[in-house]
């Protein structure tokens, strides 16, 4: 319509020539006419589809896989003895080396034995004592035997010199038991390691007063090789085991083999492997868990008594348990989740649940099934609902059977 306006406009104006605003008005028309022409043209053109991303995937199988068990742990020491003062009396030294290892018997403390000694010396005067009149009691009973035979003396005299004997022997094992239990005081003034270990810091100082009736705590011993990691695992979880152990998923799990290794603190391996030596038969009412008990060499004292570890339970096969390669698993603080290929060739996001982690593989607790396609390379380019050309992985030659031997 504006173009036929202005060819109107230019026949009517013929005759008169035309004018410069006019000439301005007529350029921009078609200025804007070629504009819209262009747009037209642009808007039509549609942009071609990017080629998918190559990927490689491997199909999702179930087989046997290792049962292993992941738990948090608490490392304790298998024996532990608080050495106590057993006498009164002033702390005259410190015999050990504290942190040092010790054997039973070894001294660690000299309380002041004096007033010990003094009562054990009294002991024995007083048992010499007993001992001197009894001698002298059997002497007359001797004397006093053959002469009631001969009716010298009245047998009633026999019997008080009979009965004051028997009492002076009393006595005597009387001074004898006190005689001991002053020796045992006396022994007391060392303060001995009653079992070997590794003795911590001395809660006493030289001239600390300590006192038996009120057991006064010198010391603590710990024994730390072999030692002992506790950890519990939930009622629920034991109870899945059972049922699928009575359903025959698992097999080959037996209390007594099942080997315990440890991540420390810093995520590495502790070399040694333990048994489980204790299984509670019941469950902790506070906690809904089973305490469990495993026994592991500590002969370079790595470990110590309420160290922080993760106990793997390793034991038995599962049976249709799923296994994936960890670089196909991407593990964040919200979750695992894995990558597959759907049915129409786009890439999908899934979250899993991992158990442990054995060798290079993730064992799949749930959210992956067989048949599923599972991107294990090309993650990094590629997102959700994009398009991906799936390459199968090759799987690693199978080694050749060893020959038999030649006769």
């Amino acid at each position: 319509m504006f173009a036929q306006g202005a060819r109107m406009g230019i026949e009517n104006r013929m005759v008169q020539p035309f004018t410069t605003k006019e000439i301005r008005r007529v350029r921009g028309g078609a200025v804007a006419i070629a504009a819209l022409i262009m747009l037209s043209g642009c808007g039509k053109k549609e942009q071609p589809a990017p080629p998918p991303t190559p990927v490689t995937v491997m199909t999702v199988q179930a087989g046997d896989v290792p049962l292993v068990i992941e738990l948090p742990a608490r490392i304790q020491a298998r024996r532990t003895s608080e050495v106590r003062a057993r006498v009164d009396g002033i702390v005259q030294r410190r015999l050990y080396e504290e942190g040092t290892d010790v054997r039973p018997g070894t001294p660690l403390f000299q309380i002041d034995p004096a007033q010990n000694r003094a009562a054990y010396n009294n002991a024995l005067a007083q048992l010499r004592r007993a001992q001197a009149a009894a001698t002298n009691a059997g002497q007359v009973s001797n004397r006093y035997q053959p002469l009631v035979k001969e009716q010298a003396i009245s047998k009633q005299e026999y019997d008080a010199a009979i009965a004051a004997l028997r009492q002076s022997e009393a006595d005597v094992a009387s001074a004898q038991a006190t005689v001991d239990r002053a020796k045992l005081d006396l022994d007391y003034t060392t303060v001995t390691a009653p079992i070997a270990g590794r003795a911590g810091r001395a809660q006493v100082t030289e001239g600390a007063l300590v006192s038996a009736s009120q057991a006064t705590l010198m010391a603590t011993i710990e024994q730390v090789n072999p030692i002992y990691v506790n950890f519990s695992q939930s009622s629920s979880d034991v109870l899945q085991i059972r049922q699928m152990i009575a359903s025959g998923q698992i097999s080959g799990l037996n209390v007594g083999r099942i080997h315990v290794k440890l991540l420390l603190e810093d995520g590495t391996a502790y070399g040694p492997e333990g048994t489980i030596d204790f299984l509670d038969t019941a469950v902790d009412e506070s906690t809904g868990t089973v305490s469990l008990r495993a026994e592991i060499a500590n002969a370079q004292g790595l470990l110590l008594p309420g160290q922080f570890v993760r106990a793997r339970l390793s034991g038995g096969v599962r049976k249709g348990g799923i296994m994936v390669p960890a670089r196909a698993v991407q593990v964040s603080p919200s979750g695992a989740t894995v990558m597959l290929v759907d049915a129409t060739g786009k890439a999908e996001t899934r979250p899993v649940k991992v158990g442990a982690l054995q060798g290079g593989n993730w064992i799949i607790e749930s959210g992956l099934k067989p048949g599923d396609k599972l991107i294990v390379e090309g993650l990094q380019k590629i997102r959700p609902g994009a398009p991906v050309k799936a390459t199968p992985m090759k799987q690693p030659a199978a080694k050749p059977a060893p020959k038999p031997a030649q006769k």
